[in-house]
Formats: structure tokens, sequence, C-alpha cells
């Protein structure tokens, strides 16, 4: 049985910090989701992490730290790595960085290089602070389901698996954190998140969004961060995601929910729109919104029993951007794309 740890409970916090120094797993809350953290530094206790989730071996991990200075130790904070950490840190990104010595290659899955990130979330950097080591830590779910943006979620597929959960709530932003990768000649994306890449452009001109984010990688491909290669984030109903002009997707998910009426239909829609005969959860009305709850409303469409989710799109560009990247994802790259149905009229 998996313990519960409340955030405001000092002593439980500083039991589950040792609990983490000595080799154990336990998840944590930060501002993107709940982490399922290990002690970096320990190589048994990062091959939990891969066991407990069912993670491919070949997927690296990112490694929490509270503030720069624990990152120096094991990576080469390049000044283009403290542009970023200034600027966005604490906070939801991650920046992929040339790997030093003293960190397991279990946790880089053997790459050169080593993704690191220091969260917003105050129990998160407090719980890395108590421990005194670095925490490699993927999301806390079983691999290729939602992300948790809840205790309540860990435990649902952690219980028995783990050692512990702290309870810090429901998560802000509601999707992982943007990654970085500043090892070759200039910057890019590999997985968008939390800052987009406006705000990094921002500070790094040169910045580029890898030109694989929207695609489905082919199966050789070897990942130099988390979220790249596998199916990920998705609900045991059938998800598919729709592209269009805000009228035509409308019309297209109605012509589904018609013709499609023998099954148990979710769908997962903007406040502004109301489909009958379905189960229908309500996202807002920008990226931001949907990144919040999109995780969480798959769960929910599950709990509820539908058999497929049809999904509205939130805006391009920005946040419009990561939450596509999920949502793509959790449909296995089952889009239909209501211009191309239209020309086919």
């Amino acid at each position: 049985m998996t313990k519960r740890i409340a955030a405001a409970d000092t002593k439980g916090l500083a039991e589950a910090a040792e609990k983490l120094r000595q080799g154990e797993l336990v998840a944590f809350p930060t501002e993107t989701v709940y982490g399922l953290g290990a002690n970096a530094l320990l190589a048994n206790a990062v091959a939990g992490i891969y066991e407990a989730k069912g993670r491919p071996s070949d997927n690296p991990l990112i490694v929490h730290v509270a503030q720069v200075g624990q990152a120096e130790a094991f990576a080469e904070v390049t000044a283009q790595a403290r542009q970023l950490f200034d600027c966005f840190t604490p906070g939801p990104l991650t920046v992929i960085l040339p790997k030093k010595e003293g960190i397991p290659d279990i946790v880089t899955a053997g790459l050169d290089s080593i993704a690191v990130r220091i969260p917003e979330h105050e129990t998160a950097r407090e719980l890395i602070q108590l421990a005194g080591v670095p925490i490699a830590a993927p999301s806390a779910n079983r691999s290729g389901s939602p992300s948790p943006t809840d205790a309540d979620s860990v435990l649902q597929d952690m219980d028995g698996r783990i050692w512990g959960v702290v309870d810090g709530g429901r998560c802000q932003v509601g999707i992982e954190s943007t990654i970085v990768d500043i090892t070759g000649e200039n910057p890019v994306i590999l997985r968008p998140g939390g800052i987009t890449l406006e705000q990094i452009q921002e500070i790094l001109p040169e910045c580029t969004l890898d030109t694989g984010l929207l695609k489905k990688p082919e199966e050789s491909f070897q990942p130099k961060a988390p979220g790249m290669k596998y199916k990920h984030y998705a609900p045991q109903a059938q998800v598919i995601a729709f592209e269009g002009t805000a009228a035509a997707v409308r019309q297209e998910i109605q012509r589904y929910i018609v013709t499609h009426s023998e099954k148990k239909i979710g769908v997962f829609a903007k406040n502004s729109s109301s489909y009958e005969n379905t189960l229908t959860l309500h996202w807002g009305e920008t990226a931001q919104d949907m990144a919040k709850c999109l995780f969480h409303a798959l769960r929910q469409f599950d709990k509820l029993g539908a058999e497929v989710i049809l999904c509205e799109p939130p805006e391009t560009g920005g946040m419009g951007t990561s939450v596509r990247n999920r949502l793509y994802k959790a449909a296995g790259f089952h889009i239909i794309h209501t211009e191309e149905r239209e020309k086919q009229k």
C-alpha cells in the first residue's frame, strides 16, 4: 500500500525525502504534472522507475534539482543554459546539457547529454532540498497512460508499486515541461510545454521547434528526451483529434456522432460548443485552459465508460503547439483534417 503524505505535513515530507535518499520511489507534485522520483545517484533506485512505470529503457529521464548550482556537479551549464535558467526557472522548462561524470547511464539511457529541470512548485523544491540529492523523475503514471495531475491519479496507476506520494493538490500547468536541447549548433525544442517557442525566442532568437513534434516517429528512432518516441498520454478509450476551422470541426464531430451512434462517445470541447447524445467535458476557450485539464479529462472519460473520445483542437501557436503535441500522441496520430474531408466531397 502506497503511503499518502500531505504537502503541509512537515514530518511526513522529511520522511519522504529520507526514503528518496535511501533509494525508495516517491511521487511528488510539480507545477506541470506529478513526478515519480528516485535518487538520481543510485542506479538501482532509477531502475525501479522503469520497472514501476513499465517504461522502455531507451527513454531518458529528467533530473530535478532545487537550484542551478546542484546541476553543475553532473552537467556542463553553458552560457545559453544560464540564460534559460535565469529567465524561466524555477518553472516548466527542462534544458538538455552536456553530461559530466557522476550520474548513472541508466538515467540518460546511455546518452552523453542530460536533461535538467528546476520545478516551480514549492513542495517539489523543498523535497529535493531535504533529500540533498538530484531527483530523476518522469511523470508518475504507467507508461503510455495520461500523466497524473493530482495524487488520486498517481495512486490509480502506482498504488502498491511505490513507497509514497506527496499530495500537493492539482497541478497548475497540466502538461509536462518544455524541453530545449542546447547541445547542438542551435537550440531546439524537443518537447513543447509550459514555456512557448515564442517566449524562448525572445531570449534565444535562433531557437526552433523540432520538425518531428507533430509527426509519428520511426520505430528505430533514438529519443534524446522524454515524450519524443512512444505513444503517450493515452486513455483506454480511442482518442481522435480534429483539425480545421471551428465550424468545420464541430460539423465533422457531429457527423461522427450520428454515424457511430452505437458507440459511447465522449467529446472534449470548448465551453462554447455543445453536442447531444454524448459525454461532454468542456475545457474552456484557450490552449492554457485545455492544458490544465487535458490529462484529467482523459482519465475522467475512462471512468465514465467512453469508448471513443473526440477532441476539439486549441488555437494554433504558443501553448496550442504544446497541447496539440500531447493530443496527437494520445490519439496515436489519428487525426481527422476537416479541410481534406471537404476536398474529397
